[in-house]
């Protein structure tokens, strides 16, 4: 038997018998504001962890829209239901050494069990409550990455990059309004999102980052757009 087998069995032996049925979704659902900056609830909607669509009953990793999986829990054999979803809120990495998911698990049991009980129905076809949760978390969200990512598949001409030249340790920006931005080299992201939402190809979007001005992203459709917008000239 593989060692993250038994790892899963032990921790599973030793874990409270708390279940979704004995819990409080309405606090659950409270709870569940933490969850929201790396879980998403609707179908495929992946961000930095997997959708949580359809859980109960799918077997851990395996989620075909989701690249990011460890190796650790794609070998696991978990299937997902109260039991086991209850061993992995309480600690994670017992459960399942080396996972890479960063979170350092539920010791309350009765969290535990409002959480699980919220997510037992929101996970459901069409149960998922998720513009509310996400509403609940703006005005937090610009410390905590919890905002929903804007669409940019359609930009105001402020949002959308023209141009960006590179010149010793300055970026210099031009979007399609005329302006230009310079950013200190670290403080400019370049990202890329594939997504629906994404940008349009060659219309790469800028948005802000950080709480002073002086931060940005700009996310391009795809990777090999970055090396062909981006000019190394003074």
């Amino acid at each position: 038997m593989k060692p993250c087998r038994i790892a899963v069995l032990a921790t599973l032996a030793f874990v409270s018998p708390v279940l979704a049925q004995s819990g409080d979704p309405s606090r659950g659902q409270r709870d569940f504001r933490a969850c929201v900056p790396c879980h998403s609830l609707e179908p495929d909607r992946n961000t930095t962890g997997p959708s949580l669509a359809n859980l109960w009953g799918r077997k851990a990793g395996s989620l075909p829209s989701f690249d990011r999986y460890s190796d650790t829990l794609k070998a696991s054999g978990i299937i997902w239901d109260d039991r086991s979803l209850d061993a992995w809120l309480a600690d994670p990495q017992r459960m399942v050494p080396d996972n890479e998911m960063p979170f350092e698990g539920i010791k309350d049991s009765r969290v535990r069990s409002d959480l699980l009980a919220f997510l037992k129905e929101a996970t459901k076809p069409g149960g998922a409550p998720e513009r509310a949760a996400e509403n609940r978390m703006k005005g937090m969200g610009g410390m905590m990455g919890g905002d929903r990512a804007p669409n940019l598949k359609a930009l105001e001409p402020g949002q959308r990059v023209t141009s960006i030249t590179h010149c010793r340790d300055t970026y210099r920006v031009i979007t399609a309004d005329g302006k230009r931005r310079q950013f200190w080299e670290r403080n400019l992201r370049l990202k890329t999102d594939s997504s629906q939402e994404g940008p349009q190809s060659g219309a790469p979007a800028i948005v802000p980052a950080g709480m002073l001005g002086d931060r940005a992203d700009v996310i391009f459709a795809a990777p090999e757009e970055i090396s062909r917008t981006v000019e190394a000239r003074c």
